[in-house]
């Protein structure tokens, strides 16, 4: 426990006030996502209004591949610009008052080598090298890591590469064997974190390709220099580590993957990053790995200077649901009555959040062990209890119940429901088909939480849609797969998965499928929770049908006078709600989808709400390559058109539209008849 700790949160609030706010990905290196913004209040958020609109250019010149493209980018205010990757892994710097550009650094990564939906670039990271001259090359830089396996460092200033860091500025990961040669056996989308002076940097491993995928190894430098300091590998090589008795018949060395390809998270004081996992290979069939799988889907804490492991957390027990701890690791201070506590805050795809100690590891609200169901498949091995949180409660209801629009859906997703094995939560795969709810990628997501340290209020948005998980035995050969196959290459079986949807391709769960939540960190119990999000802008008329909620990407923003900013949905509107009630009091209109998360800074005496829209290539909205900025301005409309004044007014002006059309048409009708 750290007797400071609120001290030092002020502490942090007033250096990011100083430096005008948001000088990480995740507004601070500990992904608290929290800005001053004083001046914009629940008062006059109304007039919240467009400020700029800086376009990359990508979308005019290569619409089809941007199509496809992931613009989850969040930019930092660093060195007085406003600076971000591209999914090309370009970086540009804008002028945070104008949003023209500075400079622009093209590392030149090809587009042939990767298919256009494994694209996105998660953000850059900046770090100051205390040691050099004011006006030494590179005092102040940003690190990126690239698609195609590269670290780069450029001169914040300028957008010149580091010479004195690796090679020319760069240093190329190498990868062993024949993967070496495949672009798409590795890649790194999220931003490097900087702690001690080292720079760290996870991976991205497609899922279910192999038993043997690349190692999920984590990588440190000197962030000088570039020269590799130390690696830690989630998966245990030594023969006397004793994590090797939970990867039992020593199938550690015949799995790979478990990489943290999240957003990572670093604790300057302690000298520690904070590390999420993924699951180990392959996702959905674990007989080749038997044993808990000890430091895969973990939040774990390594020293920066060493990369020793100081503590590790497991949040699934031997994997077999794709359940990566898919979410930045939340470095906040909470107080439950015991005077100010240091935790992390770790968010799960199956609606969990976990509270622990950021020293020990240890469970702030207590853990429950729950029995889970067994395996019925041949060769599986499945943990017979998974942890979960007594506080707070899981944020998603184990519950399904089939829906639809009209009947006739509605009983097509009952039969569909029917036909699936599902258990609640844990149910493992089948060769009948299961149940996997909350999906894949749903629950919390590499968006992450956001925190008001005053307050003691997290925030945080929810996915919530069901996906099947059918395995085929090898030699039948697949044919009968129907969604996405997946090859599990060193397994028996083959993987198909889906979504499970109506024939309107409707999720067939209960909606709200998309919400926003509170939760009282002091007590660890839910305020409020919201659903948001329409299908406005894919489905005609989408927002009238019912308040469903979409799933979403991205992450919320509060700020210090209690708003919650966040975009993320399936449409193209960023809004914001009042942090005590989850009611919506702006949105504001988008080029494209806002499948990221908001930034805001202070620049010249004025606040800024800063979104990336770009669209997201798997879920259909709309592409672009737009980043937004919103300011108030008292004497404007504010961001709303008629057409894009909140729900219920738009709703009033439709019904009114339509039945005056019907009244045109009924009395049309008679004139004919009659005459």
């Amino acid at each position: 426990m750290n007797k400071n700790a609120f001290a030092k949160s002020g502490l942090l609030v007033l250096t990011m006030a100083v430096l005008g706010g948001w000088t990480h990905p995740g507004g601070d290196p500990g992904h608290q996502k929290y800005a001053p913004l004083e001046s914009i209040t629940r008062e006059n958020v109304s007039t919240l209004t467009h400020a700029w609109t800086f376009e990359t250019g990508d979308h005019a010149a290569t619409p089809d591949l941007t199509a496809e493209w992931k613009f989850q980018i969040t930019p930092i205010l660093f060195q007085n610009q406003l600076i971000f990757c591209t999914p090309r892994n370009e970086v540009i710097a804008l002028d945070p008052g104008t949003g023209e550009m500075n400079w622009r650094y093209d590392p030149d990564v090809s587009d042939s080598d990767f298919p256009s939906v494994s694209r996105v670039c998660r953000g850059v990271t900046p770090w100051l090298d205390s040691g050099a001259a004011a006006d030494a090359a590179c005092k102040s830089r940003v690190f990126m890591s690239t698609l195609d396996r590269r670290l780069i460092a450029v001169d914040a200033r300028t957008g010149e590469p580091c010479a004195n860091f690796g090679t020319n500025g760069e240093i190329q990961v190498r990868l062993a064997g024949e993967a070496d040669r495949d672009p798409l056996a590795m890649t790194f989308v999220s931003p490097p974190a900087v702690a001690r002076n080292t720079v760290l940097i996870g991976s991205a491993i497609p899922d279910g390709v192999r038993t043997d995928a690349p190692s999920g190894r984590l990588r440190a430098y000197d962030a000088r220099s570039g020269e590799e300091r130390w690696t830690w590998d989630p998966i245990p090589q030594e023969a006397d580590d004793p994590r090797q008795e939970s990867w039992e018949n020593g199938s550690a060395q015949r799995t790979g993957a478990a990489n943290a390809w999240a957003p990572l998270s670093a604790d300057e004081e302690r000298g520690l990053f904070f590390v999420p996992t993924g699951s180990a290979s392959p996702d959905y069939f674990g007989g080749m790995r038997p044993g808990l799988n000890a430091d895969a889907n973990s939040v774990v804490a390594l020293d920066a200077e060493t990369g020793q492991r100081v503590w590790a957390f497991q949040t699934v027990r031997h994997d077999i649901w794709d359940y990566d701890v898919s979410a930045p690791p939340t470095l906040i201070t909470i107080d439950v009555g015991q005077g100010p506590q240091d935790v992390v805050v770790q968010l799960t795809k199956m609606g969990f959040a976990f509270v622990l100690d950021r020293e020990t590891g240890e469970p702030v609200f207590g853990i429950e062990e729950r029995p889970v169901p067994k395996s019925d498949v041949p060769g599986e091995w499945t943990a017979p209890t998974q942890p979960v949180p007594v506080l707070p409660k899981p944020i998603l209801s184990e519950e399904v119940t089939a829906f639809g629009i009209t009947p006739w859906d509605s009983a097509a997703c009952r039969r569909l429901i029917d036909g699936l094995r599902h258990e609640g939560l844990f149910t493992p795969p089948s060769f009948q088909g299961t149940m996997v709810h909350p999906f894949s990628g749903g629950g919390m997501n590499w968006g992450g939480a956001a925190y008001h340290p005053q307050r003691q209020i997290l925030v945080l948005n929810t996915s919530d849609a069901a996906e099947y998980a059918r395995l085929i035995p090898r030699k039948e050969g697949g044919d009968g797969i129907k969604g996405q196959r997946f090859e599990q290459e060193g397994t028996p079986y083959l993987l198909d998965r889906d979504l499970v949807r109506s024939p309107f391709g409707a999720p067939c769960t209960d909606p709200p499928w998309g919400q926003l939540h509170a939760i009282d960190m002091s007590s660890g119990k839910e305020i409020w929770r919201v659903p948001f999000g329409t299908f406005e802008d894919i489905v005609p008329f989408g927002d009238l049908i019912l308040p469903t909620g979409t799933p979403g990407f991205g992450g919320p923003l509060v700020t210090q006078p209690g708003l919650v900013f966040v975009a993320a949905a399936m449409d193209n509107y960023l809004r914001a709600f009042d942090l005590d009630s989850g009611a919506e009091l702006w949105k504001g209109r988008l080029p494209a989808g806002g499948q990221a998360s908001p930034m805001g800074y202070t620049w010249q005496g004025k606040d800024y709400v800063v979104i990336a829209a770009g669209g997201h290539g798997l879920m259909g909205t709309t592409p672009g390559d737009s980043i937004v900025a919103f300011a108030l301005d008292p004497d404007g409309p504010g961001a709303f058109g008629w057409w894009e004044r909140p729900t219920p007014r738009r709703a009033a002006i439709l019904a009114f539209v339509a039945i005056g059309f019907v009244f045109v048409f009924i009395i049309w009708r008679r004139l004919r008849s009659a005459g």
